[in-house]
């Protein structure tokens, strides 16, 4: 079983910036996948940015140039640093893991608001 907690999240005015952090504990030996999604009120929840087990990222293109995906391995930590925010932003933000078998696995969520 795999646990994912997120957290970081808060009010920011636009412009600002945070950083997201998703730590995964439990029976896990790799990834093959992990990412950050999010859903805003009334809308689908969509991919914000991923990371492959071998390094490779995807951005979706709202967020490009703006947010940055990383992790630190060792303390099995997922980050995404956000910057130059905007309204646009605000929504409620996942952590995904998939593992080597196939296995996805979601945290709670973190909420991110983003004033104008």
């Amino acid at each position: 079983q795999v646990q994912l907690v997120e957290s970081g999240g808060g009010l920011v005015q636009a412009g600002g910036s945070l950083r997201l952090s998703c730590t995964a504990s439990g029976s896990i030996s790799g990834f093959a996948y992990m990412g950050w999604y999010r859903q805003a009120p009334g809308k689908q929840r969509g991919l914000v940015a991923s990371i492959r087990s071998g390094g490779s990222t995807n951005y979706a293109d709202s967020v490009k140039g703006r947010f940055t995906i990383s992790r630190d391995s060792a303390k099995k930590i997922l980050f995404l640093q956000m910057n130059s925010l905007e309204p646009e932003d605000t929504a409620l933000y996942y952590c995904k893991l998939t593992t080597w078998s196939g296995g996805d696995y979601w945290g709670q969520g973190t909420q991110v608001t983003v004033s104008s």
